[in-house]
């Protein structure tokens, strides 16, 4: 394991106080480096809204983003599972779960996905959400994997929890809601861009913040200034 980028990726996760801090952009590092540096072959994140229901906040494909809103449509799935129980739900072969899940599994089968574990983002008795690590193939996880992604999703958990603490609870509420919004706006920047150069969803995905990054700019507002035709940008449009 690259030791220099596991401790890059906590300084990141526990850097939230910036003032232009972009939870999008926060949760989709933690599923990039959980699938980088960890036993698995995709991740995803879910957070509790402001109603307390999950929403897909962030994937590190578009396969397990789909795969994730799979489980809230029909209500069933380890994430949820780790979600409501607030503890760590681990599977080592899903075939073995297809009476307790039998529409996941199914569906999890034909995204090529023989094994998860689901984690808990919580602090104490605050559970946020849960961060899903996923594998293609069956069998344990290695052994130091488990711990480690969970002390990332602590560690990402704290950053979200401080900053409801600095803010007072009605902000990472709105944070949560905004985060929602722009989510639907990056969607539908990536359609756009998916189609008018041919590519697929996760090559646009990775054009808009590979853009976005290099010219110091918001994920979201990008998107807008994409969907509404409103600034040339040049290079993205072209």
């Amino acid at each position: 394991m690259n030791q220099r980028l596991l401790a890059k990726t906590f300084v990141e996760l526990a850097d939230n106080l910036v003032a232009d801090f972009d939870l999008i952009d926060f949760l989709r590092l933690l599923t990039d480096r959980c699938v980088g540096m960890l036993d698995a072959s995709a991740a995803g994140v879910l957070l509790a809204d402001h109603d307390g229901e999950l929403r897909v906040m962030a994937a590190s494909d578009e396969q397990v983003r789909l795969l994730e809103l799979f489980q809230l449509q029909n209500d069933e799935g380890p994430c949820l599972d780790c979600f409501r129980t607030g503890a760590p739900v681990v599977v080592t072969d899903l075939v073995e779960e297809a009476d307790r899940w039998p529409r996941f599994v199914a569906a999890a089968h034909r995204s090529g996905f023989r094994s998860v574990q689901a984690l808990p983002m919580r602090l104490r008795d605050d559970v946020v959400g849960a961060l899903n690590l996923f594998r293609t193939r069956r069998g344990p996880f290695e052994p130091d994997a488990t711990p480690l992604a969970q002390a990332l999703a602590d560690v990402a958990t704290i950053s979200l929890l401080q900053q409801r603490t600095a803010h007072r609870s009605t902000v990472l509420n709105e944070q949560l809601q905004s985060a929602l919004n722009s989510r639907v706006l990056i969607e539908q920047a990536k359609g756009k861009l998916a189609e008018r150069r041919g590519i697929d969803m996760e090559q646009a995905f990775t054009t808009l913040r590979g853009y976005a990054r290099a010219h110091n700019r918001r994920l979201s507002d990008l998107a807008r200034a994409f969907i509404d035709d409103s600034e040339p940008l040049p290079g993205l449009r072209s």
